[in-house]
């Protein structure tokens, strides 16, 4: 993984002195909130419902066992001893103290970790694929093009400014892991008939009040203009881009009121300017990034299989949990694991001080000492030996992160909603818990099978419930929160946005209608293989609707 250079930690290092230096000036009254709000933003502090809020860059998901072991120290110390995982690879603490954010930063900052531009309206976390540099079906591991993105980005004089946030993703394999389509730029890595290796481009997609899917507007941009055609998409942006109206300001309203043709015209145009100068990636540049994600040393462990073999037959839960949270690396010896952060019940996307210094410990031990952060809010060992699984299977029931929910129905994307944010109409964590508790047998999840769910606590949809196979937009009608349901979205590399279905559900009705949405995708499925989503897309939203609402039809 990429290790921070003396460049990079003189830069931290005087982000630290010189945010030190502002807090105490807030702090004795010398500046006021209003004042405070753009410097705070741009080293990741919020003002939440309840305290301020530190948003904690993870680049591309990946950590290290003495990253992972901060961020333990830091939710022990300085929070309320857990820390949350978000949906843009990052992490948050939610209950820090202003004055002690200095001090959090200055330990971050000793571990190669920052908070800068994970708020603001600039380019935020470059994410990517969590399986990268693991997953069998890559086609070249997308994370030193997302780390190169990250140099190239970090306090840009051009774009530190923008219109509003921006967000961009890369993956690297024909499976979508990563979301690209629901981003400002979405970059697919590929492969030409040549062998060279390149980019699909999209451009304008995104969430929250307006959601679109992503236009691609290249089907393959040869890996050396990378930041070239990145920078001419941000200029176009930055001087087309609305700034009279939040709402309006992101480039996927750009895109969708200019015209795909007319928008493509124009970054074509501005590239041409760009593309032969000074931003085209030199060879030694990319291999020199690359180097530092070169895969750990996987020795041939054969005895894997009878090992996994034994182990099946000697325990059913850790069977359960091999079928639903190990998938195979490119390695065969080797597999890539989900820590599910999903138990039954809980939190989605929390962990504590003790299960991250254990899940670091695990990682050192196991994992090559890499870890990352999905963007489903779980964490992933991306080199496990087959030979070593039953070991993590054990070390991760000890902690209580073991349950084997991967891609099912109780593993639920949800945003903190109205317990934390200031932002937020309704509640989201205890809807996620209900549903989770009723959908609690591993046996009847997995007799449904793959169900993305997932939970927004207002319009901003930072549970991106719309593109969930089953959606949940939390609003507030006339003082009480009800729950909006949308189906058929998806994030992968058939994007879809979900549709709306009918009227809301209040807080009490809303898992029965889950359930009753579930129990009919049970009876109209083809066979056990349908999927949710497939079977949704050929049939439709009827017979949803008549199952949820006949009753209401039949009374008017």
């Amino acid at each position: 993984m990429y290790r921070y250079d003396e460049f990079d930690q003189d830069f931290v290092h005087a982000r630290v002195a010189e945010f030190s230096d502002q807090v105490q000036r807030r702090l004795a009254g010398e500046i006021t909130e209003d004042q405070f709000r753009p410097l705070r933003l741009m080293n990741g502090v919020y003002l939440q419902l309840h305290a301020y809020m530190l948003r904690i860059a993870v680049p591309y998901g990946t950590l290290n066992s003495r990253q992972l072991r901060m961020l333990g120290h830091i939710a022990r110390r300085y929070d309320k001893g857990y820390g949350h995982f978000t949906t843009r690879q990052n992490i948050q603490f939610n209950w820090p103290a202003l004055s002690d954010i200095p001090a959090i930063l200055a330990d971050l900052a000793s571990v190669e970790m920052h908070a800068i531009q994970t708020s603001g309206n600039c380019i935020r976390n470059v994410t990517a694929d969590h399986f990268a540099g693991a997953a069998a079906d890559e086609v070249a591991d997308p994370r030193p093009y997302a780390e190169i993105l990250r140099q190239w980005s970090s306090v840009h004089p051009e774009f530190s400014f923008l219109p509003r946030k921006f967000k961009i993703a890369v993956t690297g394999a024909e499976r979508d892991r990563a979301a690209i389509q629901t981003h400002d730029i979405g970059l697919h890595l590929k492969k030409n008939a040549a062998g060279e290796l390149g980019f699909a481009v999209y451009v304008g997609g995104g969430q929250g009040r307006t959601p679109m899917v992503a236009k691609k507007i290249r089907d393959f941009l040869p890996e050396a203009d990378l930041l070239s055609y990145c920078t001419a998409i941000l200029r176009v942006y930055n001087l087309y881009g609305r700034r009279d109206n939040k709402y309006k300001a992101r480039i996927k309203i750009l895109v969708h009121e200019t015209g795909v043709e007319e928008i493509t015209r124009q970054i074509e145009a501005e590239w041409q300017e760009l593309k032969d100068a000074e931003l085209k990636l030199p060879e030694a540049d990319i291999q020199a990034i690359n180097a530092y994600f070169a895969p750990p040393a996987l020795t041939a462990r054969p005895e894997g299989d009878d090992a996994v073999k034994q182990a099946r037959l000697d325990s059913k839960s850790f069977s359960e949990w091999l079928d639903q949270n190990v998938v195979t690396h490119r390695h065969p010896d080797y597999a890539a694991v989900t820590i599910s952060l999903k138990g039954i019940g809980e939190v989605p996307g929390d962990a504590s001080d003790s299960q991250m210094e254990a899940v670091a410990d695990i990682a050192e031990k196991y994992g090559f000492d890499e870890l990352r952060v999905s963007h489903e809010q779980n964490l992933i060992l991306p080199h496990v030996a087959r030979a070593d699984l039953k070991k993590v299977y054990d070390a991760l029931v000890e902690i209580g992160l073991a349950t084997a929910n991967s891609n099912l129905i109780s593993d639920i994307i949800s945003c903190p909603g109205l317990d934390y944010c200031a932002l937020a109409t309704a509640r989201s964590i205890p809807i996620a818990q209900e549903i989770s508790q009723r959908f609690a047998s591993l046996e009847r999840q997995r007799e449904i099978g793959e169900l993305k769910l997932k939970i927004s606590g207002c319009i901003n949809a930072c549970g991106h419930h719309h593109v969930g196979h089953i959606g949940i937009l939390g609003v507030e009608k006339k003082g009480s929160e009800l729950y909006q349901v949308t189906l058929g979205g998806s994030a992968d590399e058939n994007t879809s946005v979900g549709e709306i279905i009918g009227r809301g559900f209040s807080s009490e009705e809303i898992t029965d209608a889950i359930e009753q949405i579930v129990d009919t995708y049970l009876g109209l499925r083809l066979s056990p293989d349908e999927h949710f989503i497939d079977a949704y897309r050929r049939v439709g939203p009827a017979p949803f609707k008549e199952a949820l609402y006949a009753g209401e039809t039949k009374a008017a």
